[in-house]
């Protein structure tokens, strides 16, 4: 006869179940610890990145500080006339809202390839995984410098600084470097599983741009401002926008992106330490 079940398996299978999860944690936390030793690694592949991509051009990533330039040049005036609002005023809001924008729409986007990119560097050797997460994150900052450009134009063309409050804007960078990491570790894992999340993610940044006061000014909605706190991309844009156009984010605004952030870092910390194995076998 079979004898019954112990009394004490569901406490074996439970410390079972939690020796898994502490060990998949303890990997991860090696993974970004071998990727803080490598850092002068992912700076190299990071620059590297951008010299390819601009290979046998004559200004390089120049080309899009250009472009930028010119779309906030031709946009300051058509909306400047559309929203009846001065020149002087908006075109510093548009020039510093696009280029950040900018970094955070192309950060989401190289976010879905962060490891289906590297294939080839996944499979033939080792390699942590999150040294392409920082390495996604160091060449766009890379391109962020390159736009910045544009903004201290503007100011410089209508004498408009944000004057000691932009030193306010450094929590704010901090912040969006954690979440770029994290951003980078969730969707990354996702998209080498799922293909099809691309061109959704794709979709939703496209939406997002326009309801997150890109374009326009949150104050042009009135009454209605309060529900853009619910809107994670206006808050977690307006930490760095607001100080570095001479303001101080509300503490309404960094709640909310605190606690945005806060959402983002566990989802992408947790599904990146508990799939990180299986990574190199779905790309």
């Amino acid at each position: 006869m079979n004898s019954p079940p112990s009394d004490s398996a569901g406490p074996l299978l439970q410390l079972s179940a939690d020796q898994s999860l502490l060990g998949h944690q303890r990997m991860a936390v090696a993974d970004l610890r071998e990727a803080a030793r490598l850092w002068r690694l992912c700076v190299t592949l990071a620059w590297l990145d951008i010299k390819l991509r601009y290979r046998g051009s004559l200004l390089g990533p120049l080309w899009l500080t250009l472009s930028t330039a010119l779309m906030i040049a031709s946009m300051g005036f058509i909306y400047a006339t559309l929203f009846h609002m001065d020149l002087h005023e908006y075109l510093p809001f548009l020039a510093l809202s696009l280029v950040l924008w900018n970094f955070i729409g192309q950060t989401v986007g190289d976010a879905c390839t962060a490891f289906t990119g590297a294939e080839g560097a996944l499979r033939s050797m080792r390699m942590p995984f999150s040294l392409h997460a920082g390495r996604i994150v160091l060449r766009n900052l890379i391109i962020l410098g390159h736009n910045v450009i544009v903004i201290v134009a503007v100011d410089l063309l209508l004498w408009s600084w944000p004057g000691r409050d932009a030193v306010l804007a450094l929590p704010g960078i901090l912040l969006w470097l954690f979440d770029a990491v994290m951003l980078t570790l969730l969707f990354g894992t996702l998209c080498a599983r799922f293909r099809d999340i691309p061109p959704i993610v794709g979709s939703v940044m496209q939406m997002a741009f326009f309801i997150s006061a890109v374009i326009w000014k949150p104050d042009q909605l009135g009454m209605h401002q309060k529900w853009l706190l619910l809107n994670p991309f206006f808050t977690i844009l307006e930490v760095v926008r607001a100080p570095l156009l001479g303001g101080e984010a509300s503490l309404l605004v960094w709640t909310s992106a605190l606690a945005a952030s806060a959402v983002l870092g566990l989802a992408g910390w947790f599904l990146f330490a508990r799939v990180r194995g299986r990574v190199a076998f779905w790309v």
